[in-house]
């Protein structure tokens, strides 16, 4: 076998990122991946027009234990650093949809990844796919990585082993906890995980009412007392999605109540007074149906007097609709699982990681990156930066 400076097991963002960064510095890697194809979760990222970073990122649009971990990375590959580097290397140009979110002008996923299997071509890495990585364990000065491909099983060695194997979205593409198995086994300290950018559910006496008004969309303010998103939000048959609700999910733990304005952009008191002074003749009903769907004035009909004229409307009415408009409270059941998730909150703590490097403290030529860490970006891009950032880290010190 030939002798590689790092074996990366991952084909994901992150390990196509530092096979690519490693092969521009002269260096060999052999990239492996269980799926017969690499970047699957850029393939279908954005609909498959793959939102590849956000203008705005900062360690701030991060959760994890540890956000300010993140500046040594982002010291090293930058926003612009990423926007030179896909121009550069595929002549793909980004354009900003809202709030920051870069697609490639060509709107597809696949020229994302096309310039990381041309650079890997050009610059001799090798990539296997098809192939499982069931374990890596310390062998001499280095690392053994035993895989399965082909039916066989065979143990490979290296000096550096990067885990760059993703978190626990999506199992039909081939994600696992191999990162966070790995690391438990060494004596990692692994941040409790969960679905994060998640629809969230809603069951017992209220699901009927969200089934109800499934498939409407509103612009709102998600907030708890933790952040605060201004975004759509998308009523289901089973509860809540679209991006205020994903967004909110990684801040959103079971059995806590969040609040919803349904009308961020005006004040309800202001709209009845005004309505008041030209006599009040329309009724709520009416004066919501100016800013929400039919379906949705007569769903709030549940909790709002719709048909009372606006001249009658009496103060401790009046203060009910404007609260359930600007504070409509809801307590989600839970959330529509890994499959349904974006990404994977929690990981490999970065109390385990050198800042700069990602090596591990504690395992010498050892490194994590990607979602296999603790940390995790908002939607809109974030999540694709700090993983191009944390391959290029990587690749650095390989």
């Amino acid at each position: 076998m030939e002798n590689y400076d790092a074996i990366i097991i991952g084909a994901g963002a992150c390990g196509l990122m530092c096979a690519a960064q490693a092969g521009l510095l002269g260096k060999k890697t052999l990239l492996l991946e269980r799926n017969d194809k690499p970047g699957a979760k850029i393939l279908i990222s954005g609909g498959g027009r793959c939102n590849f970073t956000n203008l705005y990122t900062s360690v701030d649009n991060f959760v994890s234990e540890n956000p300010q971990f993140l500046n040594a990375v982002f010291a090293q590959w930058t926003v612009g650093d990423t926007v030179r580097f896909f121009e550069d290397f595929g002549n793909i140009k980004g354009e900003e949809k809202t709030l920051g979110q870069l697609f490639p002008t060509t709107n597809k996923a696949r020229d994302i990844v096309a310039v990381f299997t041309k650079l890997l071509y050009d610059t001799g890495q090798d990539l296997w796919l098809n192939t499982l990585v069931k374990s890596v364990e310390q062998s001499g000065d280095g690392y053994s990585v035993t895989i399965e491909r082909a039916n066989k099983e065979q143990v490979l060695h290296a000096k550096k082993v990067v885990l760059a194997s993703g978190g626990l979205p999506v199992a039909k593409l081939g994600a696992s906890d191999f990162a966070l198995r790995t690391a438990r086994k060494l004596g990692m300290q692994v941040v409790g995980t969960a679905p994060a950018l998640v629809p969230l559910t809603i069951t017992g006496k209220d699901a009927e009412w969200y089934a109800s008004l499934s498939g409407n969309s509103v612009f709102a303010r998600v907030y708890n007392d933790r952040i605060s998103f201004e975004e759509n939000i998308l009523f289901t048959h089973w509860g809540l999605s679209g991006p205020a609700i994903l967004q909110i999910s990684s801040y959103w733990r079971a059995g806590e109540v969040f609040t919803i304005d349904l009308l961020p952009q005006f004040k309800l008191e202001t709209l009845i007074k005004q309505e008041r002074d030209l006599g009040g003749k329309r009724t709520i009903g009416q004066l919501l149906n100016d800013y929400f769907t039919k379906k949705m004035v007569e769903a709030l009909a549940k909790f709002l007097p719709i048909d009372t004229k606006i001249a009658s409307l009496g103060k401790a009415d009046s203060k009910r609709i404007v609260e359930t408009i600007h504070g409509f409270q809801v307590k989600p059941a839970g959330d529509k699982g890994y499959d349904k998730a974006e990404v994977m909150r929690g990981g490999v703590s970065t109390d385990e990681l050198k800042p700069k490097t990602l090596e591990t403290k504690n395992f010498p030529g050892l490194y994590v990156g990607g979602e296999a860490v603790d940390v995790t970006g908002w939607l809109g891009g974030y999540n694709f930066q700090w993983a191009w950032a944390a391959g290029f880290a990587i690749a650095q010190d390989l």
